[in-house]
Order: structure tokens, then C-alpha cells, then sequence
């Protein structure tokens, strides 16, 4: 039997599901998110193996969505400390790498960086040529100092020359082990936004590398000895050493996880997705069965980033969200509902469980839209009370819905995530509302259920070449990324095409956008 294992490491909980050849759920666990989130994995494998009486030899594939990443740039922990080089003088030294960062991260990946000369114009035309002699007195300098290199240089998704050669004199300066992450290969169009998405990767290339080997051990330690991946945050998959040197990817890859899961379970290619957890709701909306990815610069522990992310609303509504009475301004008493969470102690504190703390859960409990823990122990909240806080819940989703639809058209709405259980059946601006089977494990089936996927971003001069051209080698790249991430090559195709022309840049110059997805590998 060739089975899948699907586990997503969340906030609250980490999800485990076993899949078989026909993509049908054998098993599924769900345990609290530990402290030390490798132990939470181990403990949700246990689970799941013993819950679908499945050998471990029978599983060939095992995918995983984790927050390690996330968490290491957000908490400014296990951070590599990173050489930043940016090849773009003179061009670029009006403003210095890591503008705009908060102080703190700053410091956690060293603040250590060279301008030196180089970069191209948009339309591959030298600003200057590549400074090797001053490069390689950078690396004299850091060398020792640092755990990682990051390359960023002007315009260099138009042409990566002179990032590719300044990779190899990094690797004869510092050595091959030194990881060094090229901006042309992470982020898009626009040098800022595109060196922080650089630097991030690198900062972070340590807590992927010891996370896979973790996963790795905790899989043998199940005598589970199978292909592993890594779940991607556009709702793909990659081979674990694609993962280790692009780590970044992985950021949002949770949402992702769920919203690709919610199309497979639902059957769906067009909808919007509700995924609520222990602490927060992410709504995104899927577009022909892929997460729509955000068009606008994106945040991650407060750096503005132009990579690849999905499309999401988050609002501060889960489970284990706390429920409080309130006086407003006008001395009137007014009810809040998250952001703060009981998190992963939702079965300790919540009152349905036994606990003291009023949360979102005995709301939904005590209206009678869910059925979990004692309602017992709710029947003596108020009415008015229970109305209310359950009207709020719904309010926030639905402001959220609403949010993410580019018309006051209805759209098929699908809620998944353990903590939909708050919501009711029917919600306002949705054509219909779907709970499948399985919603509570969506995010371990879509890591299950992943493709394997490549992108391409570039701007091409058509003056020089055809647009025909232009999109078949943006097409072919695309391929060769997917391929090289771990799919079929027999299995690859074009999934998506962007072609936006850039009224702005001389040169009749137009921005391609590709996206190719395959099979796995086997």
C-alpha cells in the first residue's frame, strides 16, 4: 500500500491524517501543540497510527505543514546571523538594507551589510559592473561572523547574473557550507520588498534544516521510512532539501493547507474558505482550487516582503477565544470576544471542560450550535448574554466574508478547522454553507493531498524578444522549478499564466508570471 501522512503543526493543535491510495482518510488525531512542537508531532503519530491500525512500512509519503519558521522570525529566536550583500552601488545608496525593520529583529540577524557595485536595469542593461574585488573584502570581513549569506541585486529577476556569480565567490571566500539565499529565486519586482523576503529566508535556513531532521527522526522513530515533504504556502509541496533552502515558503503554509483541503473535501474549485482554530480565523478564497495570492506587499514580524503569499483576512476568533463583559465609553457594558485565547489549554480552562475561563466554545455550546465538553455546566449563563457573544462571532466572520469578495455576489462558503463548530449553518453573503466530512483535519489532507509546484516572476523587454518567447521561456523555467522542487516531470503542467504589460517602463516591457504544478515524484 502506498499511504499518505499529512500533519499540520498549528498554533493550538497539530493534525494528523493517514490517506490512502485513493486519497480516502483511514485515520485522523489531533493533540495539543506542545512547547516543543517536535514532541507534539510525535505524540499526533502515535495517534494516528494506532487509530487506523496502518503499518508503517505501508505509508511511502509523509507531508508536513509546520510554524517553525513563522515562529522563529515572529518570537526573534534560533535566527541565523546573516551577511547581507547588496550589489546595486551607486545606484542604491540613498537607502541602506533593513530599513524600516524593528530594532529588535535587527539585531537578532545582525544587521551586518556591504553595498557593492553592480545590479542590472530592467531591462537587463548593466548599471555597473559586478565589483569582485569589493565583494570578496566583504566576505573578509564577515567571515566567521556570520551563519548565512543573503544576495540581493538590482533588478536581478530580469537577469540573476551577477547574484549567480557572487554565490560562487561566497563558496570560494567562506566555503561550501555556508547557505547562501539569492533574492531572483525568493521575492519579485521591487528591491526593498525583495532583499527583506532574502534576508528572512536566511535568517531562518537553520530552523528548517533542524526541523526537517526532526521530522525525519520522529518518522523513524515510528519505523516510518518514506519520501518527505514540506508544505508550501501557495498550497503545494516540496522535497525537503527545496524546503531547507527556501524555508521562507513555508510561512502561511497552515491557511494554505486548509484552504487546499476545504476545495478536496468539498469538491469545489471556486469558494470561500472559513478555517477557524484555537486563537484565530483565516478566510481566504479559493480560485480554481488554488489559494488566490495576495497582489500587495506583505508583513511577516513586522518586514514588509513581496514574495509569494496567500490572499487572507486573519481576525482574532478561535475556540479558545475569551469572552468578556466589558464597559464601553458611554459606561454601557459591552461584549468582547478574543483576540486574547486559552490556545491549546482550551480543554483545561474552557467551562464546558470543567475550567473557569468564558470562552468562545460555552458560547457556542450554550446556543446550542456545537455539542462538545458538559453543557451542564453553561445553563446558568444568561440568555442575553449567550445571544449576544453568538451574534458577535458570527459578525466578525461575516465582516471577514465579506472583506475577501470582490462582488456582493454570494459565493459558496466552506468552513473547516476544528473551531467552526462556533459557527451556525447559514451565513450571510454566502450562496450556500458547506461543513465536510473531516473539516476538523482539513489542514493535514490538503498537506496530504499537495501537488508540487514551481513559479516564475520575471519582466522581459519585448523589443529584444517576441512575447511569444517571453512566455515560452517563462513557461519552461516555471517547469524546471517545479521539477526541481520534487514533482514528475512527466505529471508537470501550467496551471497559471500572468501577463501584465508595464505602461510605466520604456521599452515595451511587460511583467510574466507563471505557475507549474506536478505530481509528486515516486
Amino acid at each position: 500500500m502506498n499511504y499518505r501522512l499529512g500533519i499540520d503543526v498549528g498554533g493550538t493543535n497539530t493534525d494528523a491524517v493517514i490517506l490512502d491510495e485513493g486519497y480516502n482518510p483511514l485515520a485522523k488525531a489531533k493533540t495539543p501543540t506542545t512547547a516543543d512542537v517536535t514532541e507534539g508531532i510525535s505524540t499526533v503519530l502515535s495517534k494516528v497510527l494506532s487509530e487506523g491500525g496502518v503499518a508503517p512500512e505501508e505509508i511511502k509519503y509523509a507531508m508536513l505543514g509546520t510554524t517553525h519558521c513563522t515562529n522563529a522570525i515572529v518570537e526573534r529566536k534560533r535566527l541565523n546571523r546573516v551577511g547581507i550583500i547588496r550589489l546595486g552601488r551607486p545606484a542604491t545608496l540613498a537607502i541602506k538594507p533593513m530599513t524600516g525593520w524593528p530594532e529588535d529583529l535587527k539585531e537578532a540577524v545582525g544587521n551586518c551589510f556591504w553595498i557593492v557595485g553592480g545590479g542590472h536595469e530592467f531591462d537587463g542593461r548593466r548599471i555597473a559592473p559586478l565589483d569582485e574585488e569589493g565583494l570578496r573584502r566583504a566576505l573578509d570581513e564577515i567571515k566567521g561572523r556570520v551563519d548565512a549569506v543573503a544576495i540581493c541585486s538590482v533588478f536581478s529577476p530580469v537577469d540573476s547574473e551577477h547574484e549567480q556569480r557572487a554565490a560562487e565567490v561566497v563558496a570560494e571566500e567562506l566555503g561550501e557550507d555556508v547557505p547562501v539565499s539569492l533574492s531572483h529565486e525568493i521575492g519579485s519586482i521591487g528591491l526593498l520588498e525583495r532583499e527583506n523576503a532574502t534576508i528572512l529566508n536566511a535568517a531562518v535556513v537553520k530552523v528548517a534544516s533542524a526541523t526537517a531532521a526532526a521530522f525525519q527522526a520522529a518518522l523513524r522513530q515510528h519505523g516510518i521510512s518514506c519520501k518527505t515533504y514540506f508544505a508550501q504556502n501557495d498550497g503545494t509541496l516540496m522535497s525537503v532539501d527545496y524546503a531547507v533552502r527556501y524555508p521562507i515558503f513555508t510561512v502561511a503554509c497552515g491557511p494554505t493547507n486548509s484552504i487546499r483541503g476545504a476545495a478536496f473535501l468539498s469538491g469545489l474549485r471556486d469558494a470561500v474558505i472559513v478555517d477557524v482554530g484555537g486563537t484565530t480565523t483565516d478566510v481566504g478564497v479559493l480560485v480554481n482550487q488554488f489559494p488566490r495570492e495576495s497582489s500587495v506587499a506583505v508583513e511577516i514580524g513586522g518586514v514588509r516582503t513581496n514574495f509569494r503569499m496567500p490572499d487572507l483576512v486573519s481576525i482574532g476568533l478561535g475556540g479558545g477565544s475569551i469572552v468578556r463583559q466589558e464597559p464601553g465609553p458611554d459606561g454601557r457594558v459591552r461584549l468582547r470576544v478574543g483576540p486574547d485565547s486559552v490556545g491549546y489549554q482550551l480543554t483545561s480552562r474552557a467551562r464546558v471542560f470543567g475550567g473557569d475561563t468564558l470562552t468562545a466554545t460555552d458560547i457556542a455550546v450554550a446556543s446550542g450550535v456545537a455539542a462538545i465538553g458538559e453543557r451542564r455546566l453553561v445553563q446558568d449563563l444568561p440568555d442575553d448574554l449567550v445571544h449576544s457573544a453568538q451574534e458577535v462571532i458570527v459578525h466578525m466572520v461575516e465582516e471577514a466574508i465579506d472583506r475577501m469578495k470582490t462582488s456582493a455576489k454570494p459565493l459558496p462558503v466552506v468552513l473547516v478547522g476544528g473551531g467552526s463548530i462556533l459557527l451556525p449553518d447559514d451565513l450571510r453573503g454566502a450562496s450556500e454553507t458547506i461543513r465536510p466530512a473531516h473539516f476538523e483535519v482539513a489542514n493535514a489532507i490538503g498537506a496530504a493531498i499537495a501537488q508540487v509546484s514551481g513559479q516564475v516572476e520575471r519582466i522581459y523587454s519585448l523589443a529584444e524578444i517576441s512575447r511569444e518567447e517571453a512566455l515560452a521561456e517563462a513557461k519552461k523555467m516555471a517547469v524546471a522549478e517545479a521539477v526541481a522542487a520534487g514533482a514528475d516531470p512527466a505529471t508537470v503542467e501550467i496551471v497559471e499564466v500572468e501577463d501584465v504589460p508595464l505602461a510605466y517602463l520604456p521599452g515595451n516591457a511587460t511583467r510574466i508570471k507563471v505557475k507549474a504544478a506536478g505530481d509528486l515524484l515516486t
